[in-house]
């Protein structure tokens, strides 16, 4: 009924990428299938203990249970900013250049709808993280996609990569007005320094665009790698914003805790949205979040060695099932190249088969883009010993299709 309505905004968004694995993955558990899931970013651990109980003591007085500040409580900003000094030694104005999210990924959509306009066009590295291109389109926006070079331990090839910027900005109709970057990457794992930062501050105020950069996987570093902010770089908050989450730090994924801090512009903009759109986070979750950025940070080591275990873990026991894939230097993931047992059949097939005959989920690199699609990313959610029987199921596969 009523065809002649249309919805031109979700006409323009593409399926889901990972819907057909996904539905393959439920219907084999409601089946009974015991399926060994690696293909989520969700943490499967704990909350810290000291940040819960904050939680329940805070949801224990009466005024928390009103609307909150759709911007952050105020001692949740300086929290922010405090965790900003003591990380990076960089100051922020908690007033003026923070912004406490629910979650990176609604601040980062938020913010891209308050300010876009029309027809803007934004550059974003090929493969990416699916909303750091949809939320552009969900605007109204257009993406302009450039490839990821890096080399074989994943770090940005930062040559090649400001070579492609500088080409998509010369053939980009009309010119690029913001550009994503995300380090530590997802799903690649890619990582830079921050002389990669200095250069892009510098083109972007000649070339005269915004960027914003996302480094949810910060704490999330490996063999001595330790993730860099763009607002080390002196005059980086004239251009720039960078997005943070709680999620894989705090293992706090379902609390929905973010932040976006930086460019004053920006970051109002962001501010005034939110202001229509939300009231902000529970305020106990607001309490937590603090005590979570405030307190002593072994929790966050805690994580840190969980997940460097499980990387160990799996480079080793896939290796010995004959499937080399590369050990990465930071994040939750693996970009594993597809095994070369299985020929060219492309990472949705090979995801689907993997589900299938051998009770492994993982997703389709495929899902990340065009330049995705000889990879899988593996996440790291599953324990030590889940870990080496899916390397027991994917030996026996692999076996079968030689």
């Amino acid at each position: 009924m009523f065809d002649e309505i249309r919805f031109n905004t979700i006409e323009r968004l593409p399926n889901y990428a990972f819907a057909e694995v996904n539905a393959i993955k439920m219907a084999a558990r409601r089946d009974g299938a015991d399926i060994i899931d690696f293909s989520m970013g969700n943490p499967d651990g704990r909350t810290p203990q000291h940040i819960i109980d904050k939680l329940c003591e805070s949801a224990m007085k009466d005024k928390t249970h009103g609307y909150s500040v759709s911007q952050g409580i105020y001692k949740l900003r300086v929290a922010i900013c405090n965790w900003y000094k003591r990380k990076y030694g960089v100051i922020l104005d908690p007033e003026t250049e923070a912004v406490a999210t629910m979650g990176s990924k609604e601040g980062f959509v938020h913010l891209v709808q308050a300010i876009i306009n029309p027809g803007d066009v934004a550059i974003v590295p090929d493969p990416a993280y699916p909303i750091h291109t949809q939320a552009f389109i969900i605007a109204g926006g257009n993406v302009t996609k450039m490839p990821l070079i890096y080399n074989a331990n994943f770090e940005v090839d930062e040559n090649k990569f400001f070579e492609n910027l500088e080409h998509a900005i010369e053939e980009s109709i009309p010119k690029p007005k913001y550009v994503v970057v995300n380090f530590p990457h997802n799903p690649t794992t890619v990582t830079c320094q921050k002389s990669f930062y200095e250069r892009l501050v510098d083109m972007a105020k000649r070339e005269r665009f915004y960027i914003i950069s996302d480094i949810a996987y910060a704490e999330l570093t490996f063999d001595g790698y330790k993730t860099p902010s763009i607002f080390e770089v002196d005059g980086a908050k004239d251009v720039a914003v960078e997005c943070y989450t709680l999620s894989k730090s705090y293992n706090m994924a379902g609390w929905r805790v973010g932040f976006i801090c930086g460019n004053k512009k920006l970051v109002s903009a962001l501010k005034k949205i939110k202001s229509w759109f939300d009231y902000g986070m529970f305020t106990p979750i607001q309490v937590a979040a603090t005590i979570a950025l405030d307190s002593d940070q072994d929790c966050v080591e805690q994580i840190r060695q969980t997940y460097e275990k499980r990387r160990d873990t799996l480079i080793e026991a896939f290796s010995a099932a004959g499937w080399d894939i590369a050990k990465p230097r930071a994040s939750m993931f693996a970009w594993a190249k597809l095994p070369p047992q299985v020929g060219n059949i492309g990472s949705k097939e090979f995801a689907k088969q993997l589900l299938t005959k051998a009770c492994v989920a993982v997703s389709p690199g495929a899902g990340f883009g065009p330049a995705g699609d000889e990879y899988v990313r593996i996440a790291f959610i599953e324990n030590e010993n889940r870990i080496r029987q899916a390397a027991r199921n994917i030996k026996k596969y692999l076996k079968e299709v030689q």
